[in-house]
């Protein structure tokens, strides 16, 4: 029979396909019988410091660390960080071990109304703070490498400001610097928010709103479109297993404790304080000229979240005179869990590290 019209699909075509997919959805029947709980965080890891819900966990890869100064991870608040360890092909832990480097990652926990008046302060000073003096006396050495994810990494150039002696080398990984690129709409729409109103009322932001937030910068796709596409690895096990393993973590989100969350809003997405200054972190201000030490700037040339130009533009606000970047081509995402990833982050984070361990 003709095509219809314009448009080449054939009526035996749409039959067929009509049966292809009725083929799908009844071996997926028989694949998600067959699964098990999936799970995450392959690489061994132990508890060495704590401080409330605040752990600090070393991995411990298949052959000793060469590195003599320890990296530390530090992830957002806003998701689990064990998506840098989600499984055993897509791990940018299990790549940094394997290449010699001595690997610490700091999990947040999940706050509860008791951590509701939680500050920046708390989560940079406090936490990540206690996290490096505890490696810098467990290694006896001065500083430590600090690399900082996200959110993480806004913490993380903030400690590394007030405390430039204590990191030897950071690393910036899909960080955001400037808030007001015009191709930001999470920073959009976070500048519409009274954030006040919000947290007076709220306490704590619930984990569902923030989920909301994020799936509605990409509805068709995060609603509609992967789900459609599951329909074509429903009778692939694996296949259904790493997709299922990224829902989990992707609805996995801790609640936001209520005044870091204000603080974070007002000072970065509102008044964008690293480019307009006036950042605080309790007392002190804070500023990128006094980020001072060698630095690596990862970011995602398809990042939705995180623009390129967000983060490009710590090159010209950093105090450092030994800046390097790493464009990826992926998302934001895709940095830590595509095949590309596997290699080329890792090779180029331990070979820049390398190169000033000497």
């Amino acid at each position: 029979m003709d095509a219809f019209g314009p448009i080449n699909i054939t009526a035996e075509a749409l039959a067929e396909e009509a049966a292809k997919f009725q083929r799908k959805l009844e071996a997926g029947i028989g694949t998600l019988r067959g699964m098990d709980e999936v799970h995450f965080g392959v690489t061994e890891r132990e508890e060495v410091w704590r401080d409330g819900k605040t752990v600090l966990y070393r991995f411990r890869g298949e052959k000793p660390a060469t590195s003599k100064v320890p990296l530390l991870v530090s992830y957002a608040l806003v998701n689990r960080p064990y998506m840098v360890d989600l499984q055993a092909d897509r791990s940018l832990v299990k790549g940094l071990l394997e290449r010699g480097q001595d690997v610490y990652i700091i999990d947040w926990g999940y706050p509860d109304r008791s951590d509701k008046f939680l500050t920046l302060e708390d989560y940079i000073q406090r936490f990540i703070g206690g996290a490096i003096d505890h490696l810098r006396k467990a290694h006896q050495q001065e500083s430590v490498n600090l690399l900082g994810i996200c959110q993480g990494g806004v913490f993380s150039l903030c400690y590394a400001a007030l405390n430039p002696g204590k990191v030897r080398n950071l690393i910036t990984m899909v960080t955001p610097v400037d808030f007001h690129t015009a191709d930001n709409m999470l920073s959009n729409w976070n500048r519409e928010i009274d954030v006040d109103l919000l947290v007076d009322t709220l306490g704590n932001i619930p984990a569902d709103m923030m989920n909301l937030t994020y799936l509605m910068l990409k509805p068709w796709r995060l609603f509609a479109q992967k789900y459609v596409g599951m329909v074509d690895i429903l009778d692939n096990k694996k296949a259904m297993e790493d997709f299922l393993r990224m829902e989990k973590w992707i609805f996995d989100s801790p609640d936001q404790a209520g005044e870091a969350f204000r603080e974070f809003n007002t000072q970065f997405f509102q008044r964008n304080g690293f480019v307009n200054g006036g950042v605080r972190i309790g007392d002190e201000e804070v500023h990128l000229g006094m980020v001072e030490m060698p630095m690596l700037n990862i970011y995602a040339e398809q990042d939705h979240l995180v623009p390129p130009d967000a983060s490009r533009v710590l090159k010209d606000l950093a105090g450092t005179d030994d800046y390097t970047e790493l464009s990826f081509k992926g998302g934001h995402i895709g940095i830590y869990v595509s095949g590309r990833a596997q290699k080329e982050v890792p090779d180029t984070i331990h070979n820049w590290l390398a190169k000033r361990s000497r």
